[in-house]
């Protein structure tokens, strides 16, 4: 869409939110708040999009520092969204169209209902076109006071609002299309006459009625949309909504979700057709899970690509980690950051794994630690098996060939190499490499002492 830029509010510490991290930076169904409005913005081509950052200003800049289509400007003093407009003037000089105004704090926005929004101010040649929602319990929000023919002569603050005005349910959702040239002429006309002694930019909306100028409402559909969040409640009820549009997009993608509200997936989060995944599992960051997979109970997942038919069983945690085709992990596994699982590659239940890369067709049952290893095809890890990776100062690494055999209670010492096709004997510690197709055994030879539990007694 052309000549449509963007000025974002999100200057605010957020006091309600009784948090040491400022509002917008707060996660909503796994990304900062502002990055939906951010995101909605450019979706419908807004260019720049101007941040208007105040409390904690690095954190919030340094969310977009490599953006070339995001200007960040210093509001100072929190004086109201009127003044932090103003704030923005200079990053837009020169430009001439359509001003989106938005808010940091509405994590609930659609592309579709601003692309909406900027179409109905366009064809109706609007100075101001307001975004209003009606609500059946409005407390707290703006009220839009509208003249016979429908056209908005004022918007009033709940403070501010007489008895009347409070019962109108068509609320302010502190969204906008301004005509750029309308807004930076008028915007130092705002005046802080009010009961917060603030400069309201819902003022222009009484300026522009007073020019005889078109000053129109459009009503979103959907009042969820136009949720600020203000305190850890409503970032509550604003996650779940987020994680209902998640669920629901996957599930009509072929995804089978078995209890929705008790699933939570992040925005981002790509999972393939005929995937199954069993309630109470967290699926975040950048995972992408492909076709064909079930992903058990009480599973949690951050940042992992896992190819198609891979079984996740429950009670698995899974972090950074890369799984090829047909992969089985858990019940109750950890495969931490760096992990590789080659196709057909078993983890069994109690087994920890940590930057190692593990062959097609080998398996670790259960019960063992694999850290730093880099372990062949077709190998089998005993039970009880740890790959002993830290001298107290520096990691070192394992080698294990193809199609060794590694038996129960095996401490390998690092650095070692298993030579292809050895055999590693139960209860042995590995301290100097073996060669391939050989036998290493370690063990004290086991003495019986006839009668020694009698003479005891």
């Amino acid at each position: 869409m052309d000549n449509v830029a963007a000025i974002l509010l999100a200057a605010g510490k957020g006091t309600r939110m009784k948090s040491g991290l400022v509002k917008v930076l707060h996660p909503a169904a796994g990304r900062p708040m502002i990055d939906y409005p951010v995101t909605a913005a450019r979706t419908v081509g807004a260019k720049p999009v101007v941040l208007v950052v105040g409390h904690q200003a690095e954190a919030v800049q340094g969310r977009f520092r490599a953006a070339e289509d995001i200007r960040c400007v210093l509001q100072k003093e929190q004086l109201g969204t009127g003044h932090a407009v103003a704030c923005a003037r200079d990053a837009l000089a020169g430009f001439s169209g359509t001003v989106l105004i938005l808010c940091g704090d509405t994590p609930l926005l659609r592309a579709e209902t601003l692309k909406r929004l900027i179409d109905f101010h366009r064809a109706q040649t609007a100075a101001v076109t307001v975004l209003t929602a009606m609500m059946d319990d409005p407390c707290g929000y703006g009220r839009v006071v509208r003249d016979n023919s429908g056209k908005v002569l004022r918007i009033v603050e709940q403070k501010d609002a007489d008895p009347k005005e409070r019962a109108i349910r068509e609320v302010n959702s502190g969204i906008y299309c301004m005509d750029a040239a309308f807004l930076f002429d008028n915007i130092d006309s705002v005046g802080s006459d009010n009961a917060q002694q603030e400069f309201y930019l819902t003022e222009l909306v009484a300026v522009a009625a007073g020019k005889g100028l078109a000053c129109l409402a459009q009503c979103s559909g959907d009042a969820e949309e136009i949720m600020g969040v203000n305190d850890l409640s409503q970032l509550a009820e604003a996650s779940r909504c987020l994680r209902r549009r998640i669920n629901r997009e996957l599930m009509l993608s072929g995804v089978t979700i078995v209890d929705p509200d008790q699933t939570y997936i992040d925005q981002g989060v790509a999972i393939g057709a005929d995937s199954t995944v069993h309630p109470n599992c967290r699926i975040s960051g950048t995972t992408i899970i492909g076709s064909g997979c079930v992903i058990d109970g009480n599973v949690s997942i951050s940042d992992c690509r896992i190819a198609d038919n891979c079984h996740i069983k429950a009670g698995s945690v899974l972090e950074g980690s890369e799984l090829l085709e047909a992969v089985a992990v858990g019940p109750m596994a950890h495969l931490r950051p760096g992990t590789v699982l080659h196709a057909h590659v078993k983890i069994g239940n109690f087994v920890e794994t940590k930057k190692i890369v593990m062959g097609e067709g080998s398996k670790a049952s259960h019960l063992t630690y694999l850290g730093d290893a880099e372990i062949g095809r077709d190998v089998n890890i005993g039970c009880g098996t740890i790959t002993c990776n830290y001298d107290g100062e520096n990691k070192h690494r394992t080698v294990i060939g193809d199609r060794v055999f590694i038996g129960s209670d095996v401490q390998l010492v690092a650095p070692v190499t298993v030579g292809r096709n050895s055999l590693v004997a139960a209860g042995t510690t590995v301290t100097i490499d073996v060669p391939p197709d050989s036998l290493a055994i370690s063990r004290v030879p086991q003495v019986n002492k006839d009668g020694w539990r009698l003479k005891k007694k």
